[in-house]
């Protein structure tokens, strides 16, 4: 089985990230495509807005695609969201499926710095999902890149225009548009 893994804070979950996604899991042939949210990314510590439970609540809501699953091992496990603990995880429950990280390209020029960098790269294929137009991070952690359509929605304008009052329609999910506003997430600017 072909199984691509697709971590971020998702907060909150976008259209952008579903879209990115299928056309990656389309591209290489995914059976199963993991969301992993980070308790903690090391790269961003301290710098989420919505609680760890209501990230995975909004993924849960989500996350309609069959080959879409919530994998919460992350927030779970506590403390900071190393990917080489994660794709070990991930390669000890699944031993013969071939793993593919799926990053974009900002993530991937961070790589080399990455915890144990080297064994990421040996643990999964590490695809770069790139948009039109955009460069590619060239070093050798990165098996192959696949170009995705660009999507012009991120996390942070839906929080800025939560907080402001604007709509967010067809930004994300209907589910998960309900969900922030029932919840009160997002109110304050970042």
């Amino acid at each position: 089985m072909r199984r691509g893994v697709f971590g971020g804070s998702f907060d909150p979950v976008h259209t952008g990230h579903l879209t990115v996604a299928a056309a990656a899991a389309d591209a290489l042939g995914l059976d199963v495509v993991h969301f992993v949210p980070a308790l903690t990314q090391p790269f961003k510590a301290g710098k989420h807005y919505a609680a760890p439970a209501q990230r995975v609540a909004m993924l849960e809501l989500a996350l309609e695609d069959p080959r879409f699953v919530l994998d919460a091992r992350e927030v779970e496990r506590g403390g900071v969201s190393y990917t080489v603990d994660t794709l070990r995880e991930l390669k000890a429950e699944f031993p013969q499926d071939r793993l593919s990280l799926m990053l974009g390209a900002d993530a991937a020029r961070d790589l080399p710095q990455w915890r144990e960098a080297g064994a990421v790269a040996e643990l999964a294929r590490v695809v770069v999902l790139t948009r039109p137009g955009e460069a590619l991070p060239s070093h050798e952690l990165v098996a192959e890149a696949i170009e995705v359509p660009a999507v012009d929605v991120s996390a942070s304008e839906i929080r800025a225009r939560v907080a402001s009052g604007e709509p967010i329609d067809g930004m994300l999910p209907a589910p998960v548009a309900a969900y922030i506003e029932s919840h009160g997430l997002y109110r304050t600017g970042d």
